[in-house]
């Protein structure tokens, strides 16, 4: 008698390294993804700025240590970005209002508007690749993410 695929341990291995093959192909989507988005936020800075810029947008103005530690580079890094940044017009600072000697940053308008085109350029290209799914089917798999990304987990 055959066993269908995942039955069994020899047939649970193969579906795990499946699966490890998926998550990698993702990693690698998503990487490149990450790139092309940097690069169309603004050619003439590292993809890192990119996740600055985004974090900002998502959250607002704040000091660089914070942003530092939210997106995860040391904070020299953080300050040589933000620095450059701030010198091709997509960042503003101003003093922080409890600690004169630190410094607030936020978006510029300019680097609004450039964080919105290069979302809304990713948001093409991510409804490319699910535009003929069903509703079920992006459920499913957003259901299934969130499965395997909970907190419990990590």
């Amino acid at each position: 008698m055959q066993t269908a695929l995942g039955d069994g341990e020899d047939g649970r291995r193969e579906l795990e390294l499946a699966l490890g093959e998926r998550i990698n192909a993702l990693v690698s989507a998503t990487r490149a993804l990450s790139e092309r988005s940097a690069a169309h936020f603004h050619a003439e800075l590292q993809p890192a700025a990119f996740h600055i810029a985004r974090w900002l947008y998502a959250f607002g103005p704040a000091r660089p240590s914070v942003i530092a530690e939210a997106v995860g580079m040391d904070r020299s890094s953080t300050s040589t970005l933000i620095a450059k940044m701030r010198s091709l017009g997509l960042l503003d600072s101003s003093p922080a209002p409890d600690d004169r000697r630190s410094i607030i940053v936020q978006l510029s308008e300019q680097g609004r508007q450039r964080v919105a085109a290069t979302l809304q350029e990713r948001g093409k290209e991510f409804y490319t690749r699910t535009q003929d799914w069903s509703n079920d089917d992006l459920a499913r798999l957003t259901e299934l993410l969130g499965r395997l990304t909970s907190d419990r987990f990590i």
